[in-house]
């Protein structure tokens, strides 16, 4: 097994992966975490809009839609079997 870090963005529906940062300023940061997407947390994607733009993430037993263009800065790393 590897561990793999990627952007959330990049992640494809079922996939999922612990969040180990969020590359953002701290008040879009701060308002994420008082959404769930804390470091440590558990994020699934689990399903995009028609257009693909917002993706809808389940996190903390909540399920959040987020732009890609916020997406792309929150790290996670991922387990792949080999």
């Amino acid at each position: 097994m590897t561990d793999t870090q990627c952007s959330l963005a990049s992640m494809k529906e079922g996939e999922e992966g612990v969040l180990e940062r969020l590359d953002l300023p701290d008040d879009m940061a701060q308002r994420l975490m008082t959404m769930g997407f804390l470091p440590g947390s558990h994020v699934r994607v689990t399903r995009r809009a028609p257009g693909g733009d917002p993706r809808v993430y389940r996190v903390d037993g909540s399920e959040i839609a987020l732009r890609r263009e916020t997406a792309v800065h929150l790290y996670l790393t991922t387990t792949n079997s080999d």
